[in-house]
């Protein structure tokens, strides 16, 4: 795979996350909606990793491992988004609408599958960066199954907890794929070193 077809793959994945961002931004706030909150920031974030790979493809290995720590960083916004989100929650203790909760679930795997399917056949290329590209679109799949999971509890039982648990889950999965980036990077940086 050349650098343009990567350079391509992850603009058109950066514009799809920035996107569908909005969309789910906008029905967080709608539905009070703990779990779509925290994924929107991670749409958001996702489009900075995309944009950000797009422009250090290129540069040394000791740059990008640079970019790499710092992307690794920036996966960990989302958690704290969600922490400040579940205060709000907890403080107005409404279960979100279910069948939003469910579609905007639904239309947010759509995105990640195709980011991750897109992303793929780059993820061993440029070392920690698109690698950080990959395990973003595929824990944000993971995520939003969990979404509509979340969405279809709260349809039978209404309750926050489903959205707050995955929630949860997805500030977690995020801590992990930030230490897997941030770990790549560091051997990166220390080859280049070598």
């Amino acid at each position: 795979m050349t650098n343009g077809t990567l350079r391509r793959t992850v603009l058109i994945v950066a514009l799809l996350n920035l996107g569908y961002f909005g969309i789910e931004f906008v029905a967080a706030l709608r539905i009070g909606s703990v779990a779509l909150f925290a994924d929107s920031i991670d749409f958001l974030e996702d489009t900075a990793i995309n944009l950000l790979i797009f422009v250090a493809l290129g540069w040394t290995a000791m740059r990008r491992a640079r970019v790499g720590m710092v992307l690794a960083a920036l996966m960990l916004v989302p958690g704290i988004a969600f922490l400040w989100t579940l205060v709000q929650k907890y403080l107005a203790p409404v279960p979100p609408d279910a069948t939003v909760l469910t579609v905007i679930g639904l239309g947010a795997l759509a995105v990640n599958l195709t980011a991750a399917v897109l992303l793929a056949r780059h993820r061993r290329a440029e070392g920690s960066l698109t690698r950080a590209a990959f395990l973003s679109a595929r824990n944000d799949a993971l995520a939003n199954v969990a979404i509509i999971g979340a969405g279809l509890l709260t349809a039978v039982h209404p309750s926050i907890w489903p959205d707050v648990i995955v929630g949860l889950a997805i500030a977690a999965m995020n801590l992990d794929a930030a230490h897997e980036v941030w770990e790549a990077a560091r051997k990166e940086g220390r080859d280049a070193e070598a």
